[in-house]
C-alpha cells in the first residue's frame, strides 16, 4: 500500500492541489459556477477548430515519429559498431533542448533563405511534423530499444526455420513482444505533441494553434483565466482518454517474455543486410537530427566576421542591464543540481509507481488504488505548463508550505514531467518477468522483499538507468514550468536562452545560440556517462 500512498501524495499536493485551484478560480471567478467557457469551446469554431488541429497533428507527428524511429531502436537493439554508445547518446540531446531554439533553427533551415528553402514548406504543417519527430525519436528508439535489447532472439529464429519470412517473423512473433514498448512510446510523443507550445508558435504561424498556445494566449496576452481554464479542462479530457486507451491497450498485450542479457542479443555488423540497414538509418539520423544541430553550432560560433567564441566568452560575463542577476554561465551549474535533485525524485516516485502497476493483478477490483495512479501519475505529461506554473505561484505561497520563492520548486516541477518516463520505462520489463520466478523464489523461502531483489532488482536495474537517463535530460531543458517559478539569482539555461532570445541585438542571439550548444554538450556528455555505466552493468543481469 505504501508504494501507492507515496506517489498518490506527491502528486496530490504537487500536481492536483495547483491545477485543480487554478481551473476553480477560473470557472468560478465570482465564486459561482460559470459553465459558459466550456460551452464556448463546443460552439466557437475558431476553439473548435484549435481543438482539431491539435488532435490531427499529435496523430500525425506520432505516426512520423515511430515509422523513422523503430529502424533506428532495432539497429541500436541489435548490432554491435564502433560509437554505438555515442549515438545511444547523441540520440536523446534533441530532445532536451528549448522549443524555442530547435523551432528556430529548423525555421532556418525551411525558410526562404535556407538551405532547403525551395521545397517551400514554411506554411504548411510540415515544419511542424519534422520539428516533432526531432524531438521524440529518441522516446521510441529508447523506450522500444530498451525491450528489443532483450528479446530472446531464439523464437524468432525459430520461427524462420519453420518456413517464415522476416516480415512475416517480425509480424508474428517480434511485434507483439513489443507491442507494449511501442504503445508506451506512442502515447509519450502523442502527449507532447498534443500539448506542443514553442514549435507551433514559431513554426504554426497565425495559421496553425493548439490547445497548449491557446491556454497561453487566453492567460498571458489577454488575462482571459476562464476561457484557458476551460481550455485546460478540454486538454485534460483529451489526455486522460488517451492514457485510459493506452493503459487497457498495454494490460491486454502484456505478457511474460523469456528476457535475455544485452550482451548475448547485440551482435557485430558482419552481413551486407546489416551494414546496408546501419547505413540507411544513419542517413536517416543524420538528416533529421544531425543537421539542426549543426545549424545551432554554426550560428553559436558565426559572429558576422568570421567564426570564434566571441559568445561563448560574453556568458561569463554579467550583462550590463537586469536581464539577469547573475553571469548566464553559471545557469549550468543550477541545471546540473536541479536536474540531479529532480531525478532523484522522479526515480523514487517513479519506481514505487512502476512497481504498483506492474505487480497489480490484471483482472483484480480491489487493486483500483493503483490502477487510479496509472492515470494520475501520467497527466502531467499532457496538462498546461502556463496552468501548473500559475499553480505553484498561487497554492505554494503561504504556511505550512511557502515554497513559491525557494529554488525547491525547480526540481519536484521537473519531477512532475520525468516521472511518467520512469514508469514508462519500467512497466513493460516489469510486467515481462515470468511470474513463476517470483513463485518459485516465494516456495524456496525468500521472503517478498528478498524476492524483490533478487528476482526484479536484477532485471529492472537496467530498465532504472534507463529512466534516470531520461529523467535527467527532461530536467536539463524543461522550459514550460520553470519559466513562471525561476528566481532571477538561480537561472536555468533554457531560461537563459529564453530571455536571451527575447531580446533584441546580434550579441543576445549569438549568446543564446552559445548556451543551446553548451546544453546540448552537457545532456550528451551526461548521457554518454550513463550509457558506459549501463554496459559495465551489463554482466550482472
Amino acid at each position: 500500500m505504501l508504494l501507492v500512498l507515496v506517489p498518490v501524495g506527491f502528486l496530490g499536493l504537487f500536481f492536483v492541489y495547483p491545477v485543480a485551484t487554478i481551473i476553480d478560480r477560473g470557472l468560478r471567478p465570482g465564486g459561482r459556477l460559470d459553465l459558459e467557457p466550456l460551452r464556448s469551446v463546443v460552439s466557437d469554431p475558431a476553439l473548435r477548430h484549435v481543438a482539431w488541429f491539435t488532435l490531427w497533428q499529435a496523430a500525425a507527428s506520432t505516426a512520423l515519429t515511430v515509422v523513422l524511429a523503430l529502424p533506428g531502436a532495432y539497429v541500436l537493439s541489435r548490432y554491435r559498431f564502433r560509437g554505438r554508445r555515442l549515438v545511444w547518446a547523441a540520440v536523446t540531446v534533441p530532445f532536451v533542448l528549448p522549443t524555442v531554439v530547435v523551432a528556430s533553427a529548423f525555421l532556418s533551415m525551411l525558410g526562404p533563405k535556407g538551405p532547403l528553402g525551395a521545397l517551400g514548406l514554411i506554411g504548411t504543417v510540415w515544419p511542424i511534423l519534422l520539428a516533432h519527430a526531432f524531438f521524440n525519436y529518441a522516446v521510441v528508439v529508447r523506450t522500444v530499444g530498451g525491450m528489443w535489447s532483450h528479446l530472446d532472439p531464439r523464437t524468432e529464429e525459430a520461427a524462420r526455420v519453420l518456413g517464415a519470412g522476416r516480415w512475416r517473423t517480425f509480424r508474428a512473433v517480434t511485434l507483439p513482444a513489443l507491442r507494449p514498448a511501442i504503445a508506451a512510446a506512442a502515447s509519450i510523443v502523442f502527449l507532447f505533441t498534443f500539448t506542443s507550445f514553442g514549435v507551433i508558435l514559431i513554426l504554426g504561424g497565425p495559421r496553425y494553434s493548439t490547445l497548449e498556445v491557446e491556454i497561453y494566449r487566453q492567460t498571458a496576452e489577454l488575462l482571459n483565466l476562464p476561457t484557458a481554464a476551460a481550455l485546460s479542462i478540454v486538454q485534460l479530457a483529451a489526455v486522460i482518454a488517451v492514457l485510459m486507451v493506452s493503459g487497457r491497450a498495454q494490460r491486454r498485450r502484456a505478457e511474460a517474455l523469456r528476457l535475455r542479457a544485452e550482451a548475448e542479443i547485440v551482435r557485430p555488423v558482419r552481413t551486407i543486410g546489416a551494414r546496408l540497414a546501419l547505413a540507411a538509418n544513419g542517413a536517416v539520423m543524420a538528416a533529421l537530427l544531425g543537421f539542426p544541430v549543426a545549424v545551432l553550432v554554426e550560428r553559436s560560433l558565426d559572429d558576422g566576421r568570421g567564426y570564434g567564441f566571441v559568445y561563448y566568452r560574453a556568458l561569463a560575463h554579467s550583462p550590463g542591464n537586469s536581464t539577469f542577476f547573475v553571469p548566464p554561465l553559471e545557469a549550468v551549474r543550477n541545471s546540473l543540481v536541479f536536474a540531479l535533485a529532480a531525478t532523484a525524485i522522479a526515480i523514487v516516485i517513479g519506481g514505487m509507481t512502476a512497481f504498483a502497476i506492474a505487480r497489480r493483478p490484471q483482472r483484480a477490483r480491489g487493486w483500483r488504488p493503483a490502477r487510479l495512479l496509472d492515470t494520475l501519475v501520467l497527466l502531467p505529461l499532457g496538462t498546461s505548463a502556463v496552468i501548473v506554473g500559475f499553480g505553484f505561484l498561487i497554492t505554494l505561497d503561504h504556511p505550512p508550505i511557502d515554497l513559491r520563492t525557494s529554488p525547491a520548486l525547480i526540481p519536484i516541477a521537473h519531477a512532475l514531467v520525468a516521472t511518467p518516463f520512469v514508469v514508462w520505462t519500467m512497466v513493460p520489463l516489469l510486467r515481462s518477468i515470468d511470474p513463476r520466478l517470483r513463485e518459485a523464489a516465494a516456495m524456496l523461502g525468500a521472503s517478498p522483499l528478498r524476492v524483490w531483489r533478487e528476482v526484479d532488482l536484477p532485471i529492472v536495474a537496467r530498465a532504472v538507468l534507463v529512466a534516470a537517463a531520461f529523467a535527467f535530460a527532461i530536467s536539463l531543458g524543461e522550459f514550460g514550468a520553470t519559466v513562471f517559478i525561476a528566481r532571477p539569482d538561480y537561472p536555468t539555461l533554457p531560461i537563459v536562452i529564453y530571455r536571451l532570445l527575447g531580446k533584441p541585438g546580434v550579441l543576445n542571439f549569438g549568446q543564446a545560440m552559445a548556451a543551446s550548444v553548451i546544453l546540448m554538450v552537457v545532456t550528451g556528455a551526461a548521457v554518454f556517462l550513463i550509457e558506459r555505466f549501463r554496459a559495465g552493468s551489463i554482466g550482472e543481469f
